[in-house]
Parts: structure tokens; sequence; C-alpha cells
């Protein structure tokens, strides 16, 4: 894998645990102006600008792009946002509840992406692939951390624990209690060294940012074309990733909440599902899946547990052995009446950080109808997936803590890699 250091901006000290944010797509628009009400200084002012501009304003629309390439400029402007002097790599940790994962913040190449070398497991919504191509566009940046990783190097794990041992330059902790640690490793030597050892790893795969890391692709292609004698080593050639071995992610559940049952009484739904081959436990006190291949469902006030029988599940290879799979395929779809997970507006998808309880509410609350808990993801099978070139179906994995992003930014404007 091609990985390059670079002069990243990034805020100035006494702003270090002011303007990092949440990524863009972990709340929508309305969240975000309420978590940057009287917040000058967050990186939501950038990453999703549509909060500085009236509601009724489309999120597409090009005054949202423009806002956000001037607020990106008015950080480096006023210093709030510094180049370092030199290229560098950069260590991120992050850490919540005993859980800790160290990563490598990198240029990652795009041609490895467009080559296949960096895997994806999801299809990307035109709509969203197209917003971030033009974000990155106009903004000449990239603003927030494609979440890349790739099978655990011990040499390479080795070296990055060392290295981490020393007093990191940003340290804080957020106020969703994840706590950030970023070192820049600039010593020339040591970059070579960390280059070469990336250069001997065959693949990485997108954990998080399938969106983000499809537009890089699409900018990076626009951008090149007009160059007059490219290089090669433009930044237009490398996107802002961070890359974490596997054996450090941390996978929750995504669950899921569908906003009626389709014309049945819940009655009638337990009905169905029996017959489509599950068996049901009533009254189900753990709520959260406790297994692969069983699910909770919350309905009329009360849990159940879903387990499907060997009919259900038996002859069952690759991607259809997957529980989003299970699922949607005898449940969601043919009793439920979804259709495509990723365009009806009768599903949605709660990621398991918030808990049981925000599916109790949704479905107490009235607008939606039930909600079904499901067992997380292995980060094996994500790999395996994407190794044999398919994808998962939409929102099958959860990848927690989240990244901040601000916490470094790389420009496609300035000097080659």
């Amino acid at each position: 894998m091609k990985i390059k250091p670079f002069r990243g901006w990034r805020p100035r000290r006494e702003l270090a645990d002011k303007i990092p944010s949440l990524p863009y797509d972990v709340m929508d628009s309305d969240e975000a102006r309420a978590m940057a009400e009287g917040d000058p200084h967050t990186f939501l002012h950038v990453v999703k600008p549509e909060i500085d501009l009236d509601p009724s304003i489309s999120v597409y629309d090009d005054q949202v792009y423009d806002r956000g390439r001037a607020n990106l400029k008015g950080l480096m402007d006023r210093g709030d946002l510094v180049r370092d002097e030199a290229p560098a790599f950069y260590l991120y940790r992050v850490s919540i509840e005993g859980h800790s994962q160290l990563g490598l913040v990198a240029a990652a190449a795009v041609d490895d992406y467009r080559d296949g070398k960096i895997k994806r497991h999801e299809f990307t919504r035109p709509e969203k692939e197209n917003d971030r191509t033009r974000h990155i566009e106009t903004m000449q940046a990239h603003p927030g951390p494609v979440f890349l990783t790739y099978r655990p190097v011990p040499e390479l794990t080795a070296l990055l624990n060392a290295l981490s041992r020393e007093d990191a330059g940003v340290d804080f902790t957020a106020a969703d209690g994840v706590r950030h640690e970023l070192w820049p490793v600039s010593d020339t030597e040591t970059c070579t060294k960390i280059e070469n050892m990336f250069a001997r790893i065959p693949a990485t795969y997108v954990a998080d940012g399938h969106h983000r890391a499809a537009a890089a692709s699409r900018a990076g292609a626009s951008l090149r074309e007009r160059l007059e004698d490219p290089s090669g080593n433009e930044p237009c050639n490398y996107f802002l990733a961070v890359h974490f071995p596997s054996d450090q992610m941390r996978i929750l559940d995504y669950n899921r909440i569908v906003k009626d049952l389709n014309g049945l009484t819940a009655d009638d739904l337990l009905d169905k599902i029996k017959a489509a081959g599950y068996s049901i436990r009533e009254d189900w006190k753990p709520r959260r899946a406790e297994h692969p291949e069983t699910f909770g469902m919350y309905v009329g006030g009360r849990w159940h547990c879903l387990v499907p029988g060997g009919p259900v599940i038996d002859g069952r290879e690759g991607t259809a052995r997957l529980d989003v799979s299970i699922l949607t395929e005898t449940v969601l779809q043919p009793i439920l009446g979804i259709g495509d997970p990723r365009s009806d507006k009768r599903i949605e998808f709660v990621g398991g950080i918030r808990g049981m309880d925000e599916l109790e509410r949704r479905v107490d609350s009235g607008d939606w109808g039930v909600a079904f808990s499901l067992y997380p993801t292995s980060m094996d099978s994500v790999m395996q997936v994407a190794d044999a070139g398919e994808v998962m179906p939409p929102k099958s994995t959860w990848f927690e803590p989240k990244l901040r992003s601000g916490m470094v930014v790389l420009s496609l404007e300035g000097e080659t890699l």
C-alpha cells in the first residue's frame, strides 16, 4: 500500500480540544445545529456548513459548499488551524471504556482505491457520494478521514506502540467520553521506515467512510485532469485516512427500526415470523442480541428473541449467511414489505452506541412500529466479504469509537507530497 506523510493543518494548542468534531454522517443537520449552537470553533461549521445557513436551504445548494470553504479558510487565516512545518505521519489513539486502538494518519493513494487494493464492503448512495465529491472539490481539502483497517503486522504495531510512548502533542477527552491522543511523527528516517512497512501490506479495507473514499477518487480524477504536467505526487492523488490494525477494531451492533407493521397487528407479525421458520422466546429480558443468528424484536411494548431454524439458514453461504441478510430476506422484506433497504423510507438504522433504550423510545413514541437488535458483524466477516469482491447489506457495521474530524486536515493546495 502506498502512503505518504504530509504537512497537516491542525488546531493550535489552545483549541486542540475545541475544534475537532464528530464526523458529518453520524448526525442530521438539526442535531448538528444544536451541537454547534454558541460554539464558533467546532469543525461542524466545516463538515456540515448548512448549519450556518437558513434551514430552508437545501443541503446540496451551492451556498452550502461555498460556506464550508469559507469556514475552513477562516480557520486557517485566523491561525486557529496551523500548518506543520515538515511532512509528518500522525499517530492517533482513541480510547473509551477500557478499549483503545492506535492508528496511523497518512495520505493514502487514490490509485490504490481505484485499483481495488483499498477494498470496500458497502455500496455507496449516489446523492451522498456526489455531496462529498463537491465538498472536497470546493474546499480543496480533505477535512475528515476515511477509516481504514488492515490485517495486523506485528513489526509495524511494535514500532507505532514505541512511538506512542512519548507524551502526546494532543490529549483530550471529548464530551462523549472518548479520549483522543495525537502524535506527529516527522523524523525522515522513521517516516521512510513506516512507508516501507506499508508497502508490504497487500490490502487495506474501508471500515467507515465509503462515501468519502469514493468521493476522494472522483475528486482526485477531476482535479488531476486539470493539471498540465502531472507528476503523480500532487495532493489530489491522495486522500486523508487513518489506518488501524484489524485486531484493535471495535464493531458494535447496527440495529433496525421499521415505520409500521405493514398492515399487521403485533400478534399477526409474530405468527408470520413463526410460520417463516423462527422460534420465538417471549418477554425476552436481554434485549440486545447475544449470539449470531439471533435477533431481538421490540413491538407492542414487549421484547422477543427470534431464533431462525434450519430451514431459514440451511444452504446460505457468503453474504447470505450474515445476520443482516437473514433478517432482511426472511422478515423485513417478505413480511414487513421493505424494498431496497438503501432507499426505502420505511426503514432506518440505529447505531448500537445509542443502546436498546433508544430502540424502545422510537417505537414507544408511536412514530415507529417495530425495532430489531442484531449481533455485531465480525471484523473477519467484513474482510472476507471484501476479499471476495462482494458487498454487505447496507448499514451492516457500526465502528466505535468514532474518529474526530478536524484533528488533521489534508490540503489539496500547495506542494507535492
